[in-house]
């Protein structure tokens, strides 16, 4: 039994408690309240400090930490046809390396859930989906990769070279294997995989539809990139006769199963659609800025009750960016649209926690601090400079991101005092770089 006391818990589940404790044992929390812990146990003294659920990220391109710098003022297309060539480089090694310099940030910016998108498998070039996934076992936090596809190339009237792409029938067997292979469904799992082809513009409709359909008998989620920018949206009226979300809806693809990245560009109609299904949205507001795709409509998806997470993006759309500082560039966007009120701090720690779980069907495991929930949870010093500030979520989501003292995953210590400690921040930082020279060198 370990017990964190003297601590501001933020619980996301119900009301907060000033000066409490936490307590777990083993991957389980067995017990959240005010005051002192009557039982035995090992002490972590939270003084000074915000207990928050750990963070879950919804979409990432981990590979993409070897690419960063990458058509820094284009859109997302034109870097997009900057990079498919040079991604179609990387091998295992390659993806390792970057998956372990991005999950270690990840960590060290209080996520304790990852999710990630691997849409392209050059031939001849090892097992990159294992390579990702033994990265994660290192690093120590809960992953859920999307076994990732495309295989509608330029010749098809697609964005993509034709050699980064895959016959559709190897892609349904190779994703059948993969989460036949890896796929733990069970209570407190490490591992889960989901079906994710990459876009409406480098996918056939043939492959989302069956992609579904695989995605369903298997029992796992599904995942996608859906109406990210104008220029797609575009293309999909030019191709299709509909915009994103009404061509992704014509091929089964809205439901509670369902999670989509971004969704910048939607219509009202959009929204009650995704609040009558249950399809969940995947924020990334640092790489729609970076890539110039606009403010997404977070605020009225909240409002429409639509399940909404958080996300970086790859880390080349959004370079070096801490899952933790999405929570304020969330707010500060919506804001900026829409007015002073439109996201709090606490609705913004909402989508980064129990908005991320809704997104990858682990409510009722992960995204608040309750008994029996698992003990995946991220402490943040907020006092020193931040204590100006009397009230702890206002310190943590207003300004530059607090010191993570402690990050735990399933009762594991995967972060103290802002470094890692199950791979070392040397080591992440190494594999990353070294990934970037391999992948420039290739």
């Amino acid at each position: 039994m370990i017990v964190i006391e003297n601590v501001y818990v933020a619980t996301v589940a119900g009301p907060e408690i000033p000066s409490g404790h936490l307590a777990f044992d083993g991957d389980r929390i067995v017990a959240v309240g005010p005051g002192a812990y009557e039982g035995e146990g090992e002490r972590i003294d939270g003084r000074g400090c915000l207990a928050t659920p750990g963070l879950v990220n919804t979409h990432h391109h981990l590979y993409q930490w070897a690419s960063q710098g990458v058509t820094p003022d284009g859109t997302l297309f034109e870097w997009l046809t900057a990079s498919y060539r040079l991604w179609a480089r990387m091998d295992a090694e390659v993806v390792h390396g970057a998956a372990t310099a991005a999950l270690g940030w990840l960590a060290k910016s209080g996520c304790t859930t990852a999710s990630d998108h691997h849409y392209i498998f050059p031939k001849g070039r090892g097992d990159l989906f294992d390579a990702e996934i033994q990265a994660a076992r290192e690093v120590g936090l809960r992953f859920h990769p999307g076994r990732g596809s495309m295989d509608r190339g330029q010749s098809q009237g697609g964005l993509p070279p034709d050699e980064v792409v895959e016959s559709g029938d190897e892609i349904l067997a190779e994703t059948e294997a993969a989460v036949r292979k890896y796929h733990d469904p069970s209570f407190g799992s490490m591992l889960r995989i989901a079906v994710a082809p990459c876009s409406p513009f480098s996918v056939s409709g043939r492959l989302m539809t069956e992609s579904a359909a695989l995605a369903r008998s298997l029992g796992v989620r599904l995942h996608t990139h859906g109406a990210e920018t104008l220029d797609e949206d575009e293309h999909c009226r030019e191709q299709f006769g509909m915009l994103p979300v009404e061509y992704l809806e014509s091929l089964g693809w809205l439901g509670p199963d369902v999670w989509l990245a971004h969704c910048v560009h939607l219509t009202d109609t959009d929204i009650r659609r995704f609040a009558d299904t249950g399809t969940g949205t995947a924020h990334c507001p640092s790489s729609n800025g970076r890539l110039g795709a606009g403010i997404a409509r977070v605020s009225e998806l909240l409002r429409a009750g639509a399940p909404v997470g958080l996300g970086v993006d790859g880390a080349a759309s959004s370079e070096m960016t801490p899952l933790a500082g999405e929570i304020r560039m969330a707010m500060l966007l919506q804001r900026a649209r829409y007015g002073p009120d439109a996201l709090t701090a606490r609705q913004a720690l909402e989508m980064a926690t129990m908005g991320g779980a809704r997104c990858l069907g682990r409510e009722a495991e992960i995204g608040s601090l309750e008994p029996g929930k698992l003990a995946d949870i991220a402490l943040w010093r907020v006092d020193g400079f931040y204590s100006a500030i009397d009230d702890p979520v206002v310190a943590f989501a207003y300004g530059q991101t607090p010191p993570l003292a402690r990050l735990i995953v399933g009762g594991r210590t995967v972060v103290e005092d802002g470094e890692l400690r199950t791979v070392t921040d040397q080591a992440a930082a190494e594999g990353g770089a070294m990934a970037h020279r391999r992948l420039r060198r290739s």
